[in-house]
């Protein structure tokens, strides 16, 4: 392992980057502890984020090597846009446009858009979006007359998962069960209205398979605190004690649903965000 030069923290950061392995893998540090950091953390100082192994690494982009990588699935037209190293089966129509490394399946449409390291499955339309999290459709606005990527913009992506008891569980971002994070751009303020339905699938509890609940949670956030409600719009059978709230930790989001015990319930979540980024 090497050392890294001493930086300082970043605004509403307490880790840090400390030390490179031989591989370029990045260790950060709380000042005490080493530590693994999550995507927001590896990202915020510069570094790239595989979400594939958990890793951050020192990836520096390379003119040669990215086309030497590129992938002929990948179509892009327009000029002044680019496809980072590891990026496939990506579409791009507009100008001034980037895909960033290892991410597919991805779809631009605009100008001056961006889909983060990592993210698949995901499209941007309009200008001056940024999506961040897999399987969002983002629609940018404009960015303040141009101010940067992810200054006005909404999106919508979706959340799954189950639950068999009474426990918060957090759900999972695009269905991947390696995340449950929700990123977030540093300095935004997020609007959100999460439309959730649940339904029962098995268990020994009083009530019936098929119990259903449709709830919206709307809220607001910043980094720190969410002001939010949770409201039943329609309910059928047993359904008591079911909900759903957010998690902030650290800066990192998650949604977090409970059921009942011994009650098997599968849950599916539409998440709207309304973003603002000072």
């Amino acid at each position: 392992m090497s050392k890294v030069p001493t930086i300082p923290y970043l605004s509403g950061f307490d880790v840090k980057p400390s030390s490179t392995s031989v591989l370029g893998v990045v260790t950060f540090t709380d000042g005490t502890n080493d530590i693994t950091p999550n995507q927001l953390q590896c990202e915020a100082y510069g570094y790239t984020y595989d979400k594939a192994s958990g890793t951050c690494s020192t990836f520096r982009y390379n003119t040669n090597l990215n086309r030497s990588f590129s992938n002929e699935s990948n179509k892009v037209q327009g000029a002044n846009n680019t496809t980072e190293t590891g990026t496939n089966n990506t579409l791009i129509i507009g100008q001034n446009n980037t895909v960033k490394g290892l991410s597919r399946n991805n779809i631009i449409v605009g100008n001056q858009n961006e889909i983060a390291n990592g993210v698949n499955n995901a499209s941007v339309f309009g200008n001056y979006g940024i999506a961040l999290r897999d399987g969002e459709t983002v629609l940018g606005g404009g960015g303040f007359n141009g101010l940067g990527k992810g200054y006005a913009q909404s999106s919508t992506f979706i959340l799954t998962g189950t639950t068999t008891n009474g426990s918060d569980v957090p759900l999972y971002v695009n269905g991947d069960p390696n995340t449950t994070i929700i990123a977030r751009d540093i300095g935004s303020y997020i609007g959100y209205k999460f439309e959730i339905i649940a339904v029962r699938t098995g268990g020994t509890h009083a009530g019936s398979i098929g119990d259903r609940t449709f709830m919206e949670l709307n809220g607001i956030n910043d980094r720190t605190v969410s002001d939010e409600h949770l409201e039943t719009i329609n309910k059928t059978g047993n359904v008591t004690g079911w909900a759903a709230s957010t998690d902030l930790t650290g800066g990192d989001m998650t949604l977090q649903v409970c059921g009942a015990a011994n009650m098997n319930i599968s849950w599916s979540v539409t998440a709207n965000f309304y973003e603002i980024k000072i």
